[in-house]
């Protein structure tokens, strides 16, 4: 119970490696706010967590939506009086060659993926520093690190993420607000699912694990960095990638 009574706000909680870690936290004694886009799945997701409204809220919302974020933000405030952890886990993914890339896709994955988490920091921001306490993690990707052919815009807002949360580390800590960003490999999720098997397979024999990660396996390194075991680490980026890079 690590988290007991913390409030946690998690976006893209509804399927993957968010609905994992929302999941994490609950167990853990958090109340936990779920962010997503589709009501429906939100609304199954509270059932599934025990449909405590004083344990779990959730949020339909798309994180591009600057509003929308201020308006969730706040609304977690006034229910729980406080916001301790902030999980930027909300991402797409648009994989074309760059020739074939349209401006459209650019701008949405950047937008999704790159200026959501600028939306909702920025909007979790203000109490963090408020209460001199606070953790921010970001979920990257080893594909911001090391790039991938067909995935410019992909690779491109995972490293904007990096340089983000090494950037706001170094204004927020000394107000002891740790930022941190997580770098998963190959997970199994519903974004990769639909990837050819000769892709998976490619990655599976890179991997020095020899196998996906589980989206548990990555919600349970964000709790590490989210609780006071994690204390000094700030500005950092932690690969969870089973030996892939």
């Amino acid at each position: 119970m690590r988290f007991q009574n913390q409030v946690v706000l998690v976006t893209g909680a509804s399927t993957g490696i968010g609905w994992a870690t929302a999941q994490a936290f609950h167990r853990e004694g958090a109340r936990v706010a779920l962010v997503a886009r589709n009501q429906e799945a939100l609304e199954r997701r509270f059932q599934e967590l025990g449909g405590d409204p004083e344990r779990v809220a959730v949020f339909a919302a798309d994180v591009t939506d600057a509003d929308r974020a201020r308006e969730v933000v706040q609304a977690v405030l006034e229910r729980w009086g406080r916001l301790d952890v902030l999980v930027n886990n909300a991402g797409i993914a648009i994989d074309k060659l760059l020739l074939r890339l349209t401006e459209e896709d650019w701008h949405r994955v950047l937008e999704v993926n790159l200026t959501g988490v600028f939306h909702y920091t920025k909007a979790a921001l203000r109490p963090l520093l408020k209460q001199r306490r606070g953790v921010i993690i970001n979920v990257s990707s080893v594909i911001g690190i090391t790039g991938n052919p067909g995935q410019s815009a992909y690779a491109a807002s995972k490293a904007g993420i990096i340089a983000f949360t090494r950037s706001l580390a170094r204004e927020v800590g000394s107000r002891n607000v740790r930022v941190v960003a997580v770098a998963p490999g190959y997970v199994e999720t519903r974004m990769t699912a639909d990837l050819p098997e000769a892709v998976k397979e490619a990655y599976r024999s890179q991997i020095a694990l020899g196998r996906p990660a589980q989206p548990e396996e990555i919600a349970r390194v964000i709790l590490f960095l989210a609780s006071e075991e994690a204390s000094y680490i700030t500005g950092q980026v932690i690969v969870v990638d089973g030996g892939l890079i």
